[in-house]
């Protein structure tokens, strides 16, 4: 649903930030947002993703979110043109190609970006490297870098590796500098603005890695709070490129403290856990449960979870604790019963893992080791489209068809489409069997030359969908690219990345 605020006759803007005016409004009035702010913050980034025999890369799932849109759920839309139809030139510029779906070689633009999704772990989706003076561009899906599950403005850890295959980054790793995207996006979450550009730092390689575990005072130390251990990791990182871990609760069974008490957890409990083996802490306990059932002792520091058995559960002999001191038997009102308990006990915590000291070289700007795709803007509906992507997740019907694992292309003519359930009136689709998560992102080009691997960037799917209900996806969509995704993306072109080694 597009919320046009016309600031000098544009609407566009920045993730978390105020509007973009005209493209002639003053840079320093632009505050933008950063995704690695400092040289050493972003080597850090790549250090995550390289580090522990990239791990992280490799383990990295589709990203799931805004994925499918329900079936019948894409309709006609009412995309349009907002002035004359144009293009920037990529970094190959060439002229207008007839499609040939015999032989297509793929771009070697096309990558993954990979970050940190809103649920805290490793995620990807498709991306291409488009063209700008810098050549430091990267676009994707908006939802692909704004976090939109948990809405902290920019996804974590974000970074875009070109020709990404099973671990391998053939032309490097590009970790993302600053994020842009249009207004309605960012703040309305507008899907007919759903797409992203991204300036990325240049390229870096590993040439070693030192993995040293965690020194023993830290390692064998106890926190009394989350905040103080995540105060320690901060320190470690400190020290080093990164630290490859994690923050480890550790139950304290000496001591019980009351529910909701900050720091503490509710956890299964023996006997000797929540007093030990004497007569008068066993009569608490038997009690509690003999006389109360399931409940909640008196101090809100323990309970009982009580249910009935059978007689041969609970044998002969009388009432009795198991041998563990985990359950106690008894018998009332011609029942035989279980009684288990739990204790609300303190949380400490531990930092387990590796410090990771990475040695990285630069390979130089994105664009000059894969080159960079044109933008086309307001171009006709029906026009030819190639589809790039890595689709990856199943068919409603459960089939497989993509593994995420290599590039991919579709071809089609462009078609007017809406997706309210997107808040998105004004998309363009194309026919696709692209399924679902690893598809979000893919670039769509317009005019692609197969000799020269370039064309110019029409469209990022944003979201796939099974039209005729066959449970079979058959249709991905995009935002419609006009004037306003024109001035979006020369605004992120101003600006330089830098190096980060």
């Amino acid at each position: 649903m597009k919320r046009t605020l016309a600031l000098g006759g544009i609407a566009a803007g920045l993730l978390a930030s105020a509007a973009i005016a005209a493209p002639a409004q003053a840079a320093d009035e632009i505050p933008a947002v950063n995704l690695a702010n400092t040289n050493f913050a972003a080597k850090q980034v790549a250090a995550f993703w390289f580090g522990e025999a990239r791990a992280n890369l490799i383990n990295a799932t589709p990203y799931n979110v805004e994925t499918t849109v329900p079936t019948r759920h894409v309709s006609t839309g009412g995309a349009s043109a907002d002035s004359k139809a144009g293009v920037v030139g990529s970094s190959g510029d060439q002229k207008p190609v007839t499609a040939t779906l015999k032989n297509v070689n793929l771009p070697k633009t096309t990558g993954k970006v990979f970050f940190i999704g809103g649920d805290g772990k490793p995620h990807w989706c498709s991306a291409t490297a488009v063209q700008s003076g810098y050549k430091n561009l990267v676009a994707t899906a908006g939802h692909c870098v704004y976090d939109t599950v948990s809405n902290k403005e920019t996804l974590d850890k974000w970074v875009f590796v070109p020709g990404y295959y099973q671990g391998k980054t053939p032309w490097g790793i590009y970790v993302g500098k600053t994020a842009y995207t249009h207004y309605d996006y960012d703040v309305y979450e507008d899907g007919d603005r759903d797409y992203a550009f991204v300036t990325v730092y240049n390229g870096v390689q590993v040439t070693d890695v030192a993995v040293d575990k965690v020194k023993n005072w830290v390692d064998n130390r106890t926190f009394e709070t989350k905040a103080a251990a995540e105060k320690a990791q901060q320190e470690l990182e400190l020290k080093s490129t990164g630290f490859a871990g994690k923050i480890v609760p550790v139950v304290d069974y000496g001591t019980r403290v009351p529910l909701r008490t900050p720091d503490s957890a509710k956890a299964p409990a023996t006997r000797d856990q929540l007093g030990g083996n004497t007569d008068a802490n066993r009569t608490t306990l038997e009690n509690q449960a003999k006389n109360n059932g399931t409940s909640t002792y008196q101090d809100r520091t323990w309970g009982t979870e009580v249910s009935r058995v059978s007689k041969e559960e609970y044998g002969t002999g009388g009432d009795h604790w198991s041998a563990d001191g985990k359950a106690f038997y008894f018998a009332k009102d011609n029942g035989w019963y279980k009684a288990i308990y739990w204790g609300n006990f303190d949380l400490d915590y531990k930092l387990r893992g590796h410090l990771v000291d990475i040695a990285l070289k630069d390979v130089g700007t994105l664009g000059a080791n894969v080159g960079g795709q044109g933008l086309a803007y307001n171009q006709k509906i029906g026009t030819g489209i190639f589809v790039f992507g890595y689709p990856s997740g199943s068919h409603p019907d459960g089939n497989y068809a993509f593994t995420g694992k290599t590039l991919k292309w579709a071809y089609g003519k462009t078609f007017k489409a809406a997706a309210p359930a997107m808040k998105a009136e004004e998309l363009v689709g194309i026919k696709s069997s692209f399924t679902g998560e690893g598809s979000i992102g893919s670039s769509w080009l317009y005019r692609y030359s197969s000799t020269k691997r370039l064309g110019y960037l029409n469209g990022v799917t944003i979201a796939v969908s099974d039209t005729d209900g066959n449970k079979r996806i058959d249709t991905s969509v995009s935002p419609y690219f006009d004037g306003e995704t024109l001035a979006v993306y020369q605004y992120a072109a101003k600006f330089a990345s830098g190096k980060i080694v």
